[in-house]
C-alpha cells in the first residue's frame, strides 16, 4: 500500500479486519406482540448483490496486468490466471484488492477532492468501495447478521435511511479528522446500525426480556468493534460518525408501543393504557432530531469550509490511532 491508505480499514491486515462488526443477533430478542409484523428481508441482499458487483467493476476497471508495472512497485500482480480480475501486489495491498489509485478514480473519499474540487458525491460512492476481496467479505458478513434482523423487524425502509445517513455521517467525521489518506467502505454504515440496535434496546425497554444481559452484551461488542479502530491505518472516526448518527436515528426510526400498552390494547377502551408510547420516547424521538439535524448541519458547514477537526479538537486523533512503540500514526 505505500505511503496511501485504501480504505475505512485502511491497510489493516486481515485479522483484524475479519474481527470488526461482531454481531448480536442471538440477544436482539424484543418481546413484540404476537401479531406484529414480520418483514421479508430483500434490502439488505440487495446492497450485499450491489456490492459484489461493484468490487468487480473495480477490479475490472484495476486490470494489474496492464496497468501495474511489475517488479517495480511491490512484486507481480497476485492470481494472474484471473486477467483483469487479478489483485495488486500484496505489499501493496494486503487484502487481495485494487491499487489506491483505482479506487481514487471510482469515488474513494479523500478531503482534497471533496473540499477543493467540490465533489461531496465521494461522501456517498466511497460507501460502496471496498479495498479488496477481505474487506468485502468482512463488511458483507456483517451485513447480513446485522441487517437482516433489523430489516425483518423494521422494514426495509427505516433500514435503509438509517444504513445511508450513518454511512454518510461516518463519512463526514472521517474528512474532517483525516486529511492525508484515502477511505472506501461501509464501516460507517454498518457501524450505524450497531447503533441502532444499542438505541432500540433503550427506547423499547420495556418490551425486553433479559434487558441487563441483553445491555452488557450489546455494549461489550460495541467497545470490543471501536476498541480495534485505534490500530493504525483503520479509520475510526468513520465508525464513531456512523455509531452516533444510527444511535441517535434509532430512537427515531425503532420505536415500538410499551409493553403496557400493547397487553391491554385489546381491552375496553376504560381499561387501556393512555399512551402508547412512554415519556422518554417522547423525549428522546425530539432530542435525537435535533441532534442529527444540528450534527450533519455543523459538519457539513465546517466541511465545505475547509476547517480541519483537529484544530477545534487537539486530542481527537487518539480515537483512531494510538502511537506506541510498533506503529507510529498518520492520521492528521
Amino acid at each position: 500500500m505505500g505511503h496511501r491508505d485504501l480504505e475505512k480499514n485502511r491497510g489493516v491486515p486481515p485479522q483484524h479486519v475479519s474481527n470488526f462488526y461482531i454481531t448480536s443477533s442471538p440477544y436482539y430478542n424484543a418481546e413484540s406482540s404476537s401479531d406484529s409484523t414480520q418483514w421479508t428481508s430483500w434490502l439488505v441482499p440487495m446492497i450485499v448483490v450491489a456490492n459484489v458487483a461493484m468490487f468487480i467493476v473495480i477490479m475490472l476497471v484495476n486490470d494489474c496486468p496492464k496497468n501495474h508495472h511489475n517488479g517495480k512497485v511491490g512484486g507481480d500482480c497476485v492470481g494472474r490466471f484471473l486477467g483483469r480480475m487479478s489483485f495488486q501486489p500484496l505489499k501493496e495491498n494486503p487484502l487481495f484488492g485494487p491499487s489506491s489509485s483505482t479506487l481514487e478514480k471510482l469515488g474513494a473519499l479523500e478531503w482534497k477532492k471533496v473540499v477543493n474540487d467540490n465533489q461531496a458525491w465521494r461522501l456517498v460512492s466511497c460507501i460502496w468501495l471496498h479495498a479488496g476481496v477481505v474487506h468485502l467479505l468482512a463488511n458483507m458478513l456483517s451485513l447480513v447478521f446485522i441487517g437482516i434482523r433489523l430489516e425483518q423487524q423494521f422494514g426495509f425502509a427505516r433500514v435503509a435511511v438509517i444504513y445511508m445517513l450513518s454511512g454518510i455521517g461516518g463519512s463526514v467525521l472521517s474528512t474532517l479528522f483525516i486529511k492525508n489518506n484515502i477511505s472506501v467502505g461501509a464501516s460507517g454504515a454498518l457501524f450505524g446500525l450497531l447503533g441502532a440496535m444499542l438505541s432500540e434496546l433503550l427506547t423499547n425497554w420495556t418490551i425486553y426480556a433479559n434487558k441487563a444481559a441483553a445491555l452488557t452484551t450489546l455494549v461489550i461488542i460495541i467497545l470490543i468493534n471501536l476498541a480495534v479502530g485505534i490500530l493504525p491505518h483503520v479509520d475510526n472516526f468513520a465508525h464513531i460518525g456512523g455509531f452516533l448518527t444510527g444511535f441517535l436515528l434509532g430512537f427515531v426510526l425503532l420505536l415500538r408501543p410499551q409493553f403496557a400498552w400493547q397487553e391491554r390494547r385489546h381491552l375496553p377502551v376504560e381499561a387501556r393504557t393512555k399512551s402508547k408510547y412512554t415519556v422518554f420516547q417522547y423525549v428522546f424521538w425530539v432530542l435525537s432530531v435535533i441532534f442529527v439535524i444540528a450534527g450533519f448541519t455543523v459538519g457539513l458547514i465546517m466541511l465545505f469550509k475547509g476547517e480541519n477537526g483537529n484544530d477545534h479538537c487537539s486530542w481527537c486523533h487518539y480515537l483512531s490511532c494510538v502511537p506506541t512503540s510498533r506503529w507510529h500514526c498518520n492520521n492528521r
